[in-house]
């Protein structure tokens, strides 16, 4: 018998489509835009149109657009990064699609931004060996992106926008074979939908961790509800943890991220006697790969018991900061830091999720029917260690292959899933304390540094809430999130065991 979320339940309503895509980001609206307009496209969301982690992404785009540059360069400098564990066949779909799917943003109207002569401005971030970098509004490249996308996908008569819905499951029918979700929206009644074909695009797994950049919405969804569905999943040990981020969160305790491309522009990393201290870590210094650079800051702030380190822009002027971040600039003055003159207090946190849906070339995960793309997926083209800006770029060139690979496929019939059966007994469970727990046992314990006694102790823990939530009636959003963070968090926490040797963002303190 499969697994499910929930027990048995009434469903109120029933809707059909050919495609159900999981996730308004960059990757599930980019899917569906490439689906054939003769297929009726359902796209959920969970928190809005306004809400993913697309729409906080700041660097970029990595695509070879310059002449100077190469696609083998650009391939080497992400098997480089990914610590010898990419998938060079994915790699090599990754960048060389990567350019004609640039042409295809300009073409929707992306506002990249340009130079007097009307070429795209091309920046540089860490390991990139040269500028490939195409960005929109200095910094704010996933909300001009993601909002054009959006646009897009309103006006399609094909398309329809699902807002504020929770998935609790995905269907199967009596083979196994993706047939449908069951949701909930958000006024509280459930809904079965049902669709031959669904892509899981809910982003990543931020808010397992106390401290992300991520969306208040990531909370590894699609990746718990796919397992559930019987997909395999892979590479789930490596988080990658972005090295700067302003020491203080929002009101939603999102980290407010400090671009990559600052240290692009010349931003140095200082600790608490003022020195430059990448230099003393790494050839590329301030642009060597994320996780070096963060275990680097983690070993100061250790070492010197400090909140945080600096990153010092002020080598560049007033002017050319406000043109080229101004989405940092303004937010870091609301807290009153004039990075014109001051260093900026930053530490690292969860960023960014390498594993996931195990998929092949064109997004089809092991189970019929049921595509991944973005980083809900893992097609292996990140390895360990994600290189920067290659994730719009993922979520581009793999959300446009699921979509071909569905629009090449016979009409889709309707399969009938089955639904959950078994009741479940209502329990007493105090859940925002559970969710509190998880994300500071998978923060102190499954975060930048691990061992075996850490991992043991959070897995004894986070285990114990799992077996609780699974064998309980779930009713709600939160209560269905809980139980996603606790599987999640588990799968990354066994990965991490299973792998002893320290590789890329995935560091073992006990190393053996």
């Amino acid at each position: 018998m499969r697994d499910f979320a929930v027990s048995a339940m009434q469903t109120e309503e029933t809707l059909d489509f050919d495609v159900i895509v999981l996730g308004a980001g960059a990757a599930g609206l980019y899917t569906a835009l490439n689906l054939d307009e003769r297929l009726s496209v359902a796209v959920l969301n969970k928190r809005g149109l306004e809400e993913s982690n697309s729409m906080y992404a700041q660097g970029g785009i990595a695509a070879v657009v310059l002449k100077e540059d190469t696609l083998g360069q650009h391939i080497e400098d992400t098997l480089i990064a990914g610590a010898g564990l990419c998938d060079e066949e994915a790699v090599k779909v990754l960048v060389y699609e990567g350019p004609h799917e640039i042409k295809k943003l300009i073409g929707l109207g992306v506002p990249f931004d340009r130079d007097a002569c009307g070429d795209m401005v091309i920046s540089r971030e860490g390991a990139h060996r040269v500028n490939r970098i195409v960005h929109c509004g200095g910094d704010a490249t996933g909300l001009y992106l993601t909002t054009t996308l959006v646009n897009d996908a309103c006006k399609r008569e094909n398309i329809t926008i699902l807002n504020n819905v929770t998935v609790f499951d995905i269907l199967t029918d009596g083979d196994g074979a993706a047939a449908g979700v069951l949701a909930q929206d958000d006024c509280g009644r459930n809904v079965l939908i049902r669709a031959p074909y669904c892509v899981a695009a809910t982003g990543g797994i931020g808010r397992v961790y106390r401290n992300s950049t991520n969306s208040n919405c990531a909370t590894g969804d699609g990746i718990a509800c796919a397992l559930r569905a019987g997909a395999e999943l892979k590479n789930m040990e490596f988080v990658q943890f972005h090295p700067t981020a302003l020491i203080h969160p929002d009101a939603n305790m999102r980290y407010f991220l400090i671009s990559e491309a600052l240290r692009g522009e010349g931003a140095l990393l200082r600790n608490r006697k003022w020195e430059p201290f990448m230099r003393d870590v790494h050839p590329m210094a301030e642009l060597a790969p994320r996780d070096i650079v963060t275990r680097a800051i983690s070993e100061q702030m250790h070492r010197y018991d400090l909140p945080n380190v600096y990153l010092d822009i002020t080598s560049r002027s007033r002017e050319f900061l406000i043109k080229r971040f101004p989405v940092i600039y303004e937010e870091c003055m609301k807290r009153g830091i004039d990075i014109a003159v001051n260093w900026i207090p930053v530490i690292p946190v969860q960023h960014y999720f390498m594993g996931g849906i195990k998929t092949d070339l064109w997004g089809r995960s092991s189970v019929e029917g049921l595509y991944a793309c973005g980083e809900t997926s893992c097609s292996g083209v990140h390895g360990a260690n994600r290189l920067a800006s290659n994730s719009l770029l993922e979520c581009l060139v793999f959300g446009n292959r699921c979509a071909q690979d569905i629009n090449g496929r016979e009409n889709p019939k309707r399969r009938e899933p089955e639904l959950p059966t078994r009741t479940k007994p209502e329990r007493q469970f105090d859940f925002e304390a559970s969710r509190t727990h998880i994300r500071r046992n998978m923060t102190k314990k499954g975060g930048i540094i691990r061992s075996r006694e850490k991992m043991t102790e959070a897995i004894d823990l986070i285990g114990d809430y799992y077996g609780q939530l699974h064998d309980m009636d779930l009713k709600g959003r939160m209560q269905v999130e809980t139980l996603n963070m606790a599987t999640v968090g588990l799968q990354i926490l066994s990965a991490a065991m299973a792998r002893k040797e320290s590789v890329g963002a995935h560091f073992r303190s006990d190393e053996d």
